[in-house]
């Protein structure tokens, strides 16, 4: 919640404490020696009040008494002229309605005309070094819709950490070791002797992609037939060192233009070649937690409640996968020390996480620092059913092709309305839709509109000024004191979406935020109202335009100031 919310609520804490012991020196109430929690909220039916308590019936074992006695004893005997509130009233079995007063609302405004840009941030998470690794594609090939989602989740996940004070790195890991690179090397050492060989087939579990065609080609435009008779480790080499760095450079091209930079590429390779990868093995046999079998080692996971061990390097000496990625995880959390390091994760990781918890935890690491969201699938809908296919290539939409045909501002919000962890249908009619049914269009809309009232008015020779206590306390039309109430909101959003690590909650608000300011805007005239009742309104205006540009800002979405 905003300071002033924070103010409101911490205010009616102590008064409602002060009102009970003052109770209990009437009479009204027996001693106590401890008062237990309440909560002070939001009611769900906001024609009670604008915050309610349950202090009453948290107290009714403490006294003896119903809680309806209780409220009374609160309500009879609370100060409201020390807190925001002008009234309070016993509600049902024994809840307390509070009413806040217009100089709460007037306050509100002041702290967002205060603070601007920074509105919103807070210390939630100040001190705590956080890694988001997301997106992490396999080089070996285009980054597909899934990227796509998980790349506007990750760098909004991102910028809600930052925006609660968390210091946020955002990384991305690339697989350039391991079966999918040997995979790659013998694709392209495949399509690179067709060319000058003939009856040469493509092994069955190649990747069959246009652009590794392409890389061959490309390859053999430069060197010639230098590579048909070198030696076959040689010829893979010399293809890989050509074409991994060209698909690393697209994966970096391709998310810049979806407005996504990372702080840090972080390349698998290095852990071999700087022995991390080694030295994991041996850290973990120094565990206790591993055993040989047939010529492998084996990590006891079942020590950590897994079904089954998992192999660590096999009979032939070569590591399996989940060593690396045990060494890239204590790289994460030992070695460069983060505090926390979270994965955003694709459907098809959910065995993944308690190996990795439980390969932290036998290397005394505390697996409570690593954590994981695993996003589910996408579907591309158009014209209501299930879309696959590019209208430029004809082939399956790649990321770089759905920015092609949708607007970046619409990919990210959209990507970003449904939780990491639902499956969701991507409309992408309602992606390019210029009315209030594309949901981006809506929030950006409220902003532009707000844009032109100001302009209007400054034609008209009205020039917003900082308006008076009194004036901001005019505001008392329902629109109007919803509408700040959802601003106030804004603070305790953010810290929710880190905490709960659901960026999703900032687009929830936003458009909200847009809906409320559409509704004040069609109930309370601007123009044309008295003076300094029209100034504090434009004031409101000026307030939702700050909010609503903070949002977009942070989720890399353009706020235009005409449509």
């Amino acid at each position: 919640m905003s300071q002033t919310a924070n103010i409101a609520v911490t205010g009616l804490r102590e008064e409602i404490k002060n009102a009970l012991d003052a109770a209990v020196k009437k009479g009204e109430l027996p001693g106590y020696e401890e008062l237990p929690e309440f909560i002070i909220e939001i009611p769900a039916d906001r024609s009670h009040g604008d915050l309610a308590t349950n202090a009453a019936m948290a107290c009714a074992r403490t006294f003896k008494m119903p809680p309806f006695k209780i409220a009374n004893a609160i309500t009879e005997n609370i100060d409201l002229d020390k807190t925001y509130a002008e009234s309070c009233a016993t509600a049902g079995p024994g809840f307390i309605n509070f009413v806040l007063a217009p100089r709460y609302y007037a306050d509100v405004l002041k702290e967002i005309e205060q603070k601007g840009e920074e509105y919103g941030r807070s210390d939630f998470g100040k001190g705590k070094r956080v890694l988001v690794e997301f997106v992490s594609a396999n080089p070996t090939g285009p980054m597909h819709i899934g990227n796509a989602r998980g790349g506007a989740l990750g760098d909004c996940l991102a910028a809600v950490l930052e925006a609660a004070g968390f210091d946020v790195s955002r990384e991305f890991y690339v697989n350039d070791a391991g079966n999918q690179i040997e995979k790659f090397k013998t694709s392209l050492e495949t399509r690179y002797l067709q060319i000058y060989r003939e009856g040469i087939e493509m092994p069955e579990d190649a990747y069959l992609g246009e652009d590794i065609t392409n890389h061959a080609k490309a390859f053999a435009e430069i060197y010639g037939d230098k590579y048909v008779d070198a030696d076959s480790e040689e010829r893979r080499q010399a293809l890989c060192d050509y074409a991994l760095p060209i698909n690393i450079q697209k994966l970096k091209d391709d998310l810049e233009k979806y407005r996504i930079t990372y702080d840090n590429w972080f390349l698998e390779s290095s852990l071999h070649n700087s022995g991390a990868v080694a030295d994991i093995i041996e850290k973990l046999k120094a565990s206790g937690h591993t055993y040989e079998q047939e010529g492998a080692l084996w990590f006891k996971t079942t020590d950590f409640g897994e079904e089954k061990d998992r192999v660590l390097v096999r009979a032939n000496g070569i590591p399996t996968y989940l060593v690396p990625d045990i060494a890239y995880h204590y790289n994460k959390l030992v070695t460069r020390g983060f505090d926390t390091a979270i994965d955003v994760l694709g459907a098809d990781h959910h065995g993944y996480i308690p190996r990795m918890k439980a390969s932290m935890e036998a290397l005394g690491v505390d697996p409570d620092r690593l954590d994981m969201i695993i996003m589910q699938m996408v579907r591309l809908v158009k014209d209501g059913e299930t879309y696959k296919l590019s209208k430029r290539s004809g082939k399956a939409i790649t990321l770089e092709t759905l920015l092609e045909e949708v607007p970046v501002d619409a990919a990210r919000f959209i990507f970003n309305m449904r939780e990491a962890n639902t499956q969701m249908d991507f409309d992408l009619d309602l992606a390019v839709a210029q009315d209030s049914q594309n949901p981006v269009y809506y929030v950006q809309y409220a902003h532009a509109r707000i844009c032109s009232v100001i302009k209007a008015l400054r034609e008209d020779g009205v020039e917003q000024r900082k308006c008076s206590d009194e004036e901001l306390c005019l505001l008392t039309a329902p629109e109007e004191r919803e509408l700040v109430h959802h601003l106030a909101s804004y603070t305790g959003e953010i810290e929710a979406a880190a905490r709960d690590y659901d960026p999703t909650k900032i687009t929830r608000f936003v458009l909200r935020l847009a809906s409320l300011f559409h509704k004040f805007y069609n109930a309370c005239r601007i123009k044309g109202s008295e003076e300094g009742l029209m100034q504090a309104r434009l004031a409101l205006c000026l307030a939702v335009k700050s909010v609503i540009k903070n949002v977009l800002d942070m989720l890399k979405i353009t706020a235009p100031e005409s449509m």
